[in-house]
């Protein structure tokens, strides 16, 4: 796997100060994504064993809240494989660290079942049985919006993971209470 950015102390891409790994590769191709290079699975740097070792490191700090995965397209099924046993790591020193997941994939698709979309493997339950927060769903440019937190486009949706395990439905996140529609935003 490779990827294209690391983004210590970052804040827009998740609750609280995070470290965000934007990986390489993505098959969605969604029409003015903010980071086209990322669509190539070799954009940037090989993902190894000591740029995931600096990468644990950032979570020492009492100060950064988790991690963030974006890209790219964290659940394209080689990406899956190679951030399955970093997340698990990362899950095992640090249980009370969050994580946030960004995809382009809609939940209902990911969760599918093996054989029922091209992106959910093996590896895709585990993987998101460690999200504490999943943004799901391709930013659509009609659908973009600046007041909306974590996300470019309002079709996007920020599910609470604890919450959608316990309960068995999709819950929403919190937080989007906190989204604003500007009135010049209303007449597109």
């Amino acid at each position: 796997m490779y990827y294209s950015a690391i983004k210590r102390s970052d804040i827009a891409n998740g609750e609280g100060i995070r470290t965000t790994l934007f990986v390489s590769g993505c098959r969605n191709k969604c029409k003015n994504c903010f980071n086209p290079e990322t669509w190539s699975f070799t954009h940037g740097e090989p993902f190894t064993p000591e740029v995931a070792e600096s990468i644990l490191a950032t979570f020492r700090s009492p100060f950064v809240a988790g991690m963030t995965l974006l890209g790219g397209e964290p659940m394209e099924p080689e990406n899956q494989r190679e951030l399955l046993p970093f997340i698990r790591e990362f899950k095992k020193r640090y249980p009370d660290k969050t994580l946030w997941i960004f995809t382009g994939n809609l939940y209902e698709e990911l969760t599918a079942g093996v054989g029922n979309h091209p992106k959910c493997t093996n590896d895709t339950a585990e993987l998101l049985s460690y999200a504490d927060i999943l943004v799901d769903g391709r930013f659509e440019e009609d659908k973009k919006s600046l007041g909306i937190r974590f996300r470019g486009s309002t079709n996007q949706r920020i599910i609470d993971m604890n919450k959608t395990r316990e309960t068995g439905e999709i819950v929403i996140w919190e937080g989007c209470k906190l989204d604003k529609i500007y009135k010049s935003e209303d007449k597109k």
